[in-house]
């Protein structure tokens, strides 16, 4: 089947988030959702989330998942939010566990942050599928930039988060903690034999030189042709190289320390003190 997509760009992260609806009924799913954070002041909006959430209601959708495809680093998640407004069961990659371990650690959260995936409605493993009305969802495990990252093939359209961007901007970093080029190499080779018209849709998009417009939209063959890191054959180790030695360049993302506190709970924020406030935590020289 093919599902209907619709994306919404988020400006200040370069964020896409999508719902996907079965085509022939009202059933829908929320995929990395965005929940706005100004880290200068420590304040939320959910400006962003609401725009989605209108939309799904001036459509008459019902909201059956709230699909993250890993833990971000870029930005805040307002799956919880939205859940609130509209339902819909939170899921993400069973492997959440290792990074909630890891970044457990980084951000000394103590035993009373459980670290087994409890803040999820859902784990998926390699080969689960889920159903969205009448669309089937099937779950590839595509790791390399984070343990836990998940690609969501719906129908003949792939949700792949972070692990490809468009053709002429390449692949997602991977030295974060649990990262790996090599697999990540891996992974993209597993995307890659999916049928070569099947939609690819990206996590993020920043624009290539050369290129005027936000893309988000791309196909398994265009991406085995044209992606400049990863196609027309390129080889493991050629792919690690050129990955290891550009993300020793890269500069952390400007929201990893709020995100990943949140997002390794599923979007919501730390417990509050006894006064009822809520603080984020900076770890220094942990990342």
């Amino acid at each position: 089947m093919t599902p209907i997509v619709k994306a919404f760009f988020d400006d200040a992260t370069n964020t896409i988030s999508y719902v996907v609806r079965d085509p022939n009924g009202t059933a829908c799913a929320i995929i990395d959702s965005v929940l706005d954070f100004d880290y200068a002041s420590g304040r939320t909006d959910t400006r962003s989330a609401d725009e989605v959430i209108a939309w799904v209601k001036s459509e008459g959708l019902t909201v059956e998942w709230l699909l993250e495809s890993h833990v971000h680093a870029d930005h805040l998640s307002a799956a919880p939010y939205i859940q609130e407004q509209l339902g819909g069961k939170i899921g993400i990659g069973d492997r959440i566990t290792v990074v909630q371990d890891t970044f457990g650690k980084v951000f000394n959260e103590g035993t009373e942050f459980q670290r087994d995936g409890s803040q999820f409605d859902k784990l998926f493993v390699e080969g689960d599928s889920f159903h969205i009305g009448q669309l089937r969802g099937d779950v590839l495990h595509t790791p390399g930039h984070t343990p836990a990252c998940l690609t969501y093939v719906i129908g003949d359209a792939a949700f792949v988060g972070d692990t490809l961007f468009m053709p002429d901007f390449g692949t997602a970093r991977c030295d974060f903690p649990g990262g790996s080029s090599a697999v990540l190499y891996e992974s993209v080779q597993k995307i890659l034999t999916l049928p070569e018209d099947t939609r690819i849709f990206v996590g993020h998009d920043y624009k290539a030189p050369g290129r005027d417009d936000y893309a988000w939209e791309t196909t398994v063959g265009e991406q085995k042709a044209k992606n400049v890191h990863i196609g027309a054959g390129k080889s493991k180790d050629e792919f690690t190289k050129m990955r290891d030695a550009r993300d020793a360049t890269l500069a952390m993302p400007k929201l990893i320390i709020p995100s990943l506190q949140v997002n390794m709970r599923a979007g919501r924020m730390p417990e509050p003190d006894a006064r009822g406030d809520v603080f984020l935590k900076v770890p220094v020289n942990k990342l």
